[in-house]
């Protein structure tokens, strides 16, 4: 990789983190008991896309930087679960629901993707 370039510059990792921030703001109206449940797994698993593409791309070889955007992809896909499950108890409304969720599919898209490119 160029010396240069950092996951920073990645498009996944902006929007990914952009992601972090709609839902943060998202999960402040989320009944006070989901605090240490739900609203706690979703902030885990949103934060958990980016900070993972940055690990990888940090690590030391193909192999370890694939193991990490695994993991990012497979967090996505825990935050996707979570956010409908948050939709069917009506704590996000289908206005936020299907942003949110159009949002992590082009996520999904993107790591996808970027992690058959990495593979060559």
């Amino acid at each position: 990789m160029e010396k240069d370039h950092t996951y920073r510059k990645l498009l996944v990792w902006q929007k990914s983190m952009s992601l972090v921030t709609e839902i943060y703001k998202e999960v402040q109206v989320f009944p006070k008991d989901e605090l240490y449940a739900l609203t706690s797994q979703i902030k885990r698993s949103a934060t958990s896309i980016p900070s993972n593409i940055a690990e990888g791309y940090g690590r030391d070889g193909k192999k370890d930087y694939l193991r990490f955007l695994n993991i990012a992809l497979s967090s996505l896909f825990e935050l996707q679960t979570q956010l409908e499950i948050s939709y069917n108890l009506e704590f996000l409304n289908a206005l936020s629901f299907n942003k949110l969720y159009k949002d992590t599919r082009e996520i999904e898209r993107m790591l996808t993707s970027f992690i058959r490119k990495i593979k060559g």
